[in-house]
């Protein structure tokens, strides 16, 4: 149990030694299932539960915290590592009700089975009193499921984010300490999974003007003391501005890609254009994911494998038609021995990119002097398209 405030209390923990979410999202720095206790003088009230391999660890902070009775469980979000052990908490406090808006209501009814009779639905702007202390309730939708809300307390001038403003950081500190890291981590969450939602999370954004917020405590990661860091880093992420980088991801089997890859690498450097270079065979997605948030262009180096992308690039595809960077300009090179569909199947394979196709380089066999001329006008139009966008700082 540690201390935010006068009676409010952090009592989830750390996972030290977590290295996958979701089957899907690395986590080089392990996580935390962040949980707050408020005691009030009239009600106490848990915010968020813990994934439920840690339901032991809560159950014991509560003990620890003399909590017999619990009045109410605010679930700001259904996804299970916050609402996992809602459970196990109603069958230790019965008389408690689960505090949440009728979206989430029915996701948890679906995903934990809870009885309709143990909610207490909530709308946008309610506010719930504990006695000497209040939560007033902020719809942050798509933040990033449709029905994640966050809680505000005014007496003490803190915003219970939950996914919002989040980062997976495993580390002894309650509070921020290091910025340049938990930045660092807070915006491979926000590439991982808060991107696709960049317009909504920009809507939110302009909601919580209108808060005196003073702290930010949410549900993974460190809480901000000075909530004006990581509120102008996804004012930054959110905003429509991208900087003069090209990241470029490929798979080489044959060593033909590779060296169109490094050529290509070379002549954007020697232009003064940041470049981010990824072989995506041995590529953490995290950080592909990261430099995407704001590179002006994603080139894909793409071989031919039986008439089609090779796999491995064809994840990267599906990778970023699912996060949806703001990126502004694509592009493909690639190498091919006797035919294929390779260059229709990546441009099909990403709808959800608003973004201008480049002219593709795609070569049959050993490259050829033609092949990197090719290659040179493909650098000079990302030069000039980068120069002519207003977008591009």
């Amino acid at each position: 149990m540690r201390k935010l405030a006068e009676n409010i209390f952090e009592v989830g923990t750390i996972d030290w030694d977590r290295r996958l979410f979701d089957e899907l999202i690395p986590l080089p720095d392990g996580t935390s299932y962040n949980t707050y206790l408020i005691k009030g003088s009239e009600k106490n009230c848990l915010l968020d539960t813990v994934d439920p391999p840690k339901v032991n660890v809560l159950a014991e902070n509560l003990k620890a915290a003399g909590i017999k009775q619990l009045d109410y469980v605010v679930a700001h979000h259904a996804e299970q590592d916050h609402s996992g052990t809602l459970p196990a908490i109603l069958e230790s406090y019965p008389h408690a009700k689960v505090v949440t808006n009728q979206k989430c209501r029915d996701m948890l009814i679906d995903l934990l089975c809870i009885s309709e009779d143990k909610f207490y639905v909530i709308e946008d702007s309610r506010k719930l009193s504990l006695g000497d202390k209040t939560l007033e309730f902020i719809s942050t939708p798509w933040v990033h499921w449709p029905e994640t809300f966050s809680s505000y307390c005014p007496e003490e001038k803190i915003l219970f984010s939950c996914d919002f403003f989040g980062s997976h950081l495993a580390c002894s500190n309650l509070f921020v300490e290091d910025e340049c890291r938990v930045l660092e981590s807070a915006k491979r969450y926000y590439a991982e999974i808060m991107m696709p939602f960049r317009k909504p999370i920009r809507n939110n954004l302009k909601k919580l003007e209108d808060f005196d917020i003073g702290m930010i405590a949410p549900s993974h990661g460190p809480i901000y003391q000075n909530p004006k860091v990581i509120m102008d880093a996804y004012n930054k992420w959110t905003g429509e501005q991208v900087e003069n980088k090209v990241v470029v991801a490929y798979v080489s089997m044959h060593g033909s890609t590779k060296k169109m890859t490094e050529y290509l690498v070379e002549k954007l450097i020697e232009k003064g254009i940041d470049v981010k270079q990824y072989n995506l065979t041995v590529t953490d997605i995290g950080e592909l994911a990261m430099d995407t948030v704001d590179a002006a262009t994603v080139i894909l180096g793409v071989p031919t494998t039986l008439t089609q992308a090779h796999p491995v690039a064809g994840y990267a595809v599906n990778l970023l038609n699912l996060l949806r960077p703001k990126t502004r300009y694509a592009g493909l090179l690639g190498s091919y021995g006797w035919g294929g569909k390779t260059v229709k199947q990546v441009t099909e394979g990403l709808p959800r990119l608003d973004v201008e196709f480049l002219e593709p380089v795609m070569i049959k066999g050993y490259q050829k002097k033609k092949d990197f001329e090719a290659i040179d006008k493909l650098t000079e139009q990302i030069e000039q398209k980068h120069k002519e966008d207003v977008n591009v700082k």
